[in-house]
């Protein structure tokens, strides 16, 4: 079995999108038009960059874009390319492209089994559009080539009165219940509560009842609780600006640079120590893979997979064993001096960059 050592959220600079989702913090902030991207690095030279053996060992690496992930055509050659370096690579997309899935079912098996799809299942506006069944042709073709994985829901006000029935459409044509997320409300970015009219206490027992999903339970959990306990993110994780080359540590970093441009020059893994966010709104993937290594948490394979009315499951046993694994297992954890010295670099580097912004506003 292949061993885990690092995860690499990637950012895809793409915000045009093929649907118009009012609760998409794309369409909040008026950027669907935004339907072009750049890359400053060929797929190629991300190949060259990201071999295992620079990396330290196989990597799961995240590829979402801000709107539709696949919308660049060339982003089946990013994902190619990084299958064929030896890791296991998860996409984020609605599967509206039917033409992106139709090449990727021609791609060998080996790639195929250490792929995995984060399906966006937006109800409401399939629906509308009549699109509900090309999303779901999208998903059994994936799935009957023999790729991992799980269709999601993004809980929103507007399809309460409509949740049984999207339910039953997704059991229906692929065994299961969706899961169930939770959407940030992104017109407060000071503090990213959730976005919703309701209470807490009825948000929860609403989507819990309806969707019985471990990945909401995990999220309700974490969300809006601040972290304190060391991290490990920027050393056994990353942030990735596919648009422009640049690792940070994670959603949130005061350490950023170009890993592209010389690939034969040793990356410099910074550890993030005490995180300075103010939750982890995105801990369903960094906590559940083990960051925070003293926090017990599912794995992430418990949280994204379901067991379908036949048996069968989303994740492929390849997949799900890769992704069952914690980041502890395959790095090494610091003493309690390593410890105290990147907490103390991480206040440094965060009030340096309190200091700046302040000089900025003062003096222009």
């Amino acid at each position: 079995m292949d061993k885990l050592k690092r995860f690499i959220d990637c950012l895809v600079p793409i915000e045009g999108c093929t649907l118009r989702c009012h609760y998409c913090y794309i369409t909040c902030h008026r950027k669907f038009n935004n339907d072009r991207a750049t890359f400053k690095y060929t797929p190629e030279e991300i190949k060259r960059a990201f071999t295992k053996e620079r990396l330290g060992g196989t990597c799961l690496i995240n590829l979402c874009g801000g709107g539709e992930t696949l919308l660049p055509e060339v982003m089946l050659q990013y994902i190619k390319v990084l299958l064929e370096n030896g890791h296991y690579i998860m996409v984020v997309t609605n599967a509206t492209l039917t033409s992106r899935f139709e090449e990727i079912s021609k791609w060998p098996k080996e790639l195929l089994e250490r792929l995995f799809f984060k399906f966006s299942y937006h109800y409401l506006e399939f629906k509308q559009k009549g699109m509900l069944e090309r999303f779901f042709s999208n998903v059994k073709l994936m799935r009957d080539r023999g790729v991992s994985f799980t269709v999601e829901v993004t809980p929103n006000d507007e399809l309460m009165p409509y949740v049984d029935e999207c339910i039953d459409y997704c059991v229906k044509e692929v065994g299961a219940k969706p899961h169930c997320t939770i959407a940030r409300d992104e017109s407060n970015p000071q503090v990213l509560p959730i976005l919703t009219k309701l209470s807490k206490e009825e948000y929860y027992n609403f989507w819990s009842s309806k969707f019985e999903s471990p990945l909401f339970e995990f999220k309700w959990k974490i969300f809006e609780v601040p972290r304190k306990e060391f991290c490990y993110a920027g050393n056994w994780s990353g942030f990735f600006f596919l648009g422009t080359g640049q690792l940070s540590q994670c959603n949130v970093s005061q350490v950023s640079y170009d890993i592209v441009r010389n690939p034969y020059e040793p990356i410099k893994f910074t550890t993030i120590g005490i995180c300075q966010e103010r939750h982890c709104y995105n801990g369903h993937a960094w906590l559940a893979l083990g960051d925070i290594p003293d926090m017990e948490t599912p794995t992430y394979a418990e949280l994204r997979n379901r067991i379908c009315s036949d048996g069968s499951e989303w994740l492929q046993p390849k997949f799900k064993a890769f992704i069952s694994q914690k980041l502890r297992d395959e790095n090494e954890q610091f003493n309690a001096i390593k410890k105290l010295c990147v907490t103390t670099r991480s206040r440094w580097y965060t009030l340096r960059v309190k200091v700046g912004k302040i000089r900025r506003k003062i003096f222009g």
